[in-house]
Parts: C-alpha cells; sequence; structure tokens
C-alpha cells in the first residue's frame, strides 16, 4: 500500500446529500468546515465538492448528480458517522450552536482522555469532533 503524498489526505469520507449546496453551507458555517472546491453539474445540481478541516478532507455532491456507480452503490446507504479532531472543541461547539447545528452531545471530557462533541447534519450524518488524534507509526 502506497503512503499518501505530503499535504495529500489518504483517507476522504464521501457523503451523497438530497440537498449537497445546504450540506456545504451548514458545514461551512456552523461546523467550520473551509471549501476547496465545489463543481456544479448541468442541472445546477452539486456534482462534487470538497471540504477541509484538521488536515483531513470530505467530499460530497447531490444524490441526483447521476454520478454512476458510486450513486447507485450509495442509493440504498443510511447516515454516516465521520470523526474530525479538533483543537478546541468548546469554541467549536459554541460555532454550532451559534448556527443552529442539532447538538447530540455538549463538550464533555472522555475516559479516554479525548474532548468530545457531537452534531447531527441536515440529513442525518453525525459528526464527532475531538481531541483525539489516532498516531500512525511511521
Amino acid at each position: 500500500m502506497t503512503e499518501p503524498r505530503s499535504g495529500h489526505p489518504g483517507l476522504c469520507p464521501t457523503l451523497l446529500y438530497a440537498d449537497a449546496r445546504a450540506a456545504v453551507r451548514q458545514l461551512t458555517e456552523g461546523l467550520g468546515f473551509r471549501e476547496l472546491s465545489l463543481y456544479e453539474g448541468e442541472n445546477g445540481a452539486v456534482a462534487h465538492a470538497e471540504l477541509t478541516q484538521g488536515g483531513g478532507v470530505v467530499m460530497l455532491g447531490s444524490k441526483d448528480a447521476g454520478r454512476g456507480v458510486f450513486a447507485g452503490a450509495m442509493s440504498g446507504a443510511g447516515p454516516a458517522g465521520v470523526y474530525v479532531v479538533v483543537e478546541d472543541v468548546d469554541a467549536h461547539h459554541a460555532r454550532a450552536v451559534e448556527h443552529g447545528v442539532e447538538i447530540l452531545m455538549a463538550p464533555a471530557d472522555q475516559d479516554y482522555g479525548s474532548r468530545d462533541s457531537m452534531a447531527r447534519d441536515l440529513e442525518g450524518n453525525v459528526w464527532c469532533f475531538g481531541t483525539y488524534a489516532p498516531e500512525i507509526p511511521a
């Protein structure tokens, strides 16, 4: 297996949304992601978007963008859960509350040493934010 090039994440969760534009807005405004790219299809739907936070990237698009095999494979998929490493969980949580994001768990210290919070996006995906950062051995 090849390691990713420097500056390129090796793992990118990919989600499809009925309203990908609303998802991009909620993830950037409410949950602090930064938009890297957004491409529209001929019908104006979000064909593909890339958002970043904490050195990771999430890719997303519209369920109705007609993207072939992947869209077909995801058609029966349920909500996903994604963990994102953040430095200041409390500030991140306050931003989410300010933007009306559904909060599932307020910031809390965990037995394993992390401080975590949890939110649900507009289409049911669960986003966990915390200070725990898995270490990949050299």
